[in-house]
């Protein structure tokens, strides 16, 4: 190659690199800001917004609008409810690409969640005694096709274990002031199973009852490794941190 083309060749390289890491850039380190689960808007909010604003487009919003908040009984809200509508589990990981972390979370979801609950009363306490829930993680999407596809063989593997199940071990009491439809804390205690293991976990969340619904949101972090998971790798380029975090939210209805 003459001479006096070289410094064009090397222009070009140095022009094709700087290109391809802005691609990479804006791919993988910046990412999709999604934001955390969240309990959805109330259905006195919902119902406000609807008489200013017009329908709301939110698909979230729809279940409860027009139900009112009011209040309940124990006694009202004893029996069995069921997984509706409006139901998440997804998970949420901080990936790395040559060593570089990652300026949001990679964040994937899935609709495709089932499971009961029992609720109890005695007088005016009421608690919940017993609750099951079942998430295909088969299901699972992302803002980015090829990172579902890969956690379908590596890190979470969901081809060979395609569901994940909690399962309640101890009874909720719940407090008094939820039967006003208030936000109230609770911590989910029970046997997770992801990847064909099972640990038992306490998962801290809220709870509320939004009309004719009873709604929980809760999240938890863990090692990959609690779950005999390795964090995915590809080709020792693209990579995730040690820990992943567990997303979701219920809704039930009465069954």
């Amino acid at each position: 190659m003459p001479r006096t083309r070289l410094p064009v060749v090397l222009a070009v390289a140095a022009a094709v690199a700087l290109l391809g890491g802005f691609v990479v850039a804006q791919q993988f380190l910046a990412g999709d800001d999604v934001a955390r689960l969240t309990l959805p808007p109330s259905a006195t909010t919902s119902a406000e917004a609807s008489a200013t604003d017009g329908p709301s487009t939110d698909p979230s919003a729809s279940s409860t609008t027009g139900a009112a908040p009011g209040t309940a009984t124990a006694s009202e809200l004893a029996g069995a409810w069921t997984v509706t509508d409006g139901s998440v589990v997804g998970y949420r990981v901080r990936e790395q690409v040559g060593g570089i972390s990652a300026l949001t979370d990679a964040v994937g979801r899935t609709s495709a969640v089932t499971g009961s609950a029992t609720l109890e009363a005695s007088g005016d306490a009421l608690a919940v005694a017993a609750a099951s829930f079942e998430a295909d993680l088969s299901q699972l999407e992302s803002d980015e096709g090829r990172r579902d596809n890969r956690i379908r063989s590596i890190g979470l593997e969901s081809d060979t274990f395609p569901i994940a199940t909690f399962v309640l071990t101890e009874a909720i009491e719940v407090p008094a002031e939820a039967l006003t439809g208030a936000t109230v804390d609770v911590t989910l205690t029970g046997d997770l199973a992801i990847h064909g293991v099972t640990k038992r976990v306490s998962i801290p969340g809220q709870a509320r009852l939004n009309g004719d619904r009873i709604e929980v949101v809760g999240s938890l972090t863990f090692p990959f490794s609690d779950f005999g998971m390795t964090p995915p790798d590809v080709a020792g380029f693209v990579q995730v941190e040690d820990d992943a975090t567990l997303e979701l939210l219920i809704s039930l209805a009465e069954a």
